[in-house]
């Protein structure tokens, strides 16, 4: 599986959420404590996503972070409110390269999966019928995560609330590839929407920020968030409510 966070709150460095604490995201790309039988490392690839001035910006490269020469400047250079970042652990049998990294992009949207859906694309080839082709067509790249992400950003498309289109798909591949593991960020800039299902994910809410995590890095405050949960948040509101989980 892969490691992603999310962050909204007061502009930080990239540097200081992603390579500077102890555990980071960085570190946890090879020595992550809870990959539940999803692999070892992360060292497939690896994307970082900010919101400025004019909307949101990625640097996604197919390389494990550690091999980067230019992130540490890159990140210790560039400050932002509103931050999402993810290493990839490839699931055996997909393609690898740039465009199957996340975080993935439509419009002021930003998305990360960490899981998979067994058997795809066999199994899900009901829910793609529904989709206009041009959609699948532009996919990123041929990946459960980025098909994931284009049935979402379809309902986006059709004005349905982010933490709807979120839930309301996750049961649909659930019905489709059952034993999906389903553990999703998305974010606006202004809005993190996140889900727990068959995977780990913590939460640091303060006054003024809120962190979303794979596993929780730095400095205490983090609460785990409970098993087929959905999490929106802003950076000052927090509310997580049960989804209905596998029958």
């Amino acid at each position: 599986m892969c490691r992603h966070l999310a962050y909204l709150g007061p502009p930080v460095t990239l540097a200081s959420l992603v390579l500077e604490p102890a555990h980071s995201l960085y570190e946890q790309s090879w020595a992550p404590h809870d990959m539940r039988g999803g692999g070892t490392v992360n060292a497939d690839g690896f994307g970082l996503a900010w919101y400025g001035d004019g909307g949101p910006v990625r640097y996604r490269r197919d390389v494990p972070i550690w091999t980067d020469q230019n992130l540490v400047d890159l990140a210790g250079s560039i400050r932002s409110g509103a931050v999402l970042a993810a290493v990839r652990n490839g699931t055996v049998g997909m393609p690898y390269g740039e465009a199957a990294v996340a975080p993935f992009k439509s419009g002021n949207w930003l998305f990360s999966h960490n899981g998979r859906i067994p058997g795809w694309p066999e199994s899900t080839l009901k829910l793609a019928e529904r989709l206009p082709v041009s959609h699948l067509l532009q996919l990123d790249a041929p990946v459960d995560s980025a098909f994931l992400w284009t049935l979402i950003a379809h309902r986006l498309r059709e004005d349905v609330d982010a933490p709807d289109a979120v839930a309301d798909v996750l049961q649909e591949v659930e019905s489709t590839a059952p034993g999906s593991r389903l553990n999703v960020l998305l974010t606006d800039g202004h809005q993190i929407v996140g889900t727990t299902w068959t995977h780990s994910l913590w939460v640091r809410h303060t006054g003024d920020s809120t962190t979303v995590a794979s596993e929780p890095f730095g400095d205490g405050g983090w609460d785990e968030v409970p098993e087929y949960s959905l999490l929106v948040a802003t950076a000052t509101t927090l509310r997580i409510t049960s989804m209905k989980g596998p029958q």
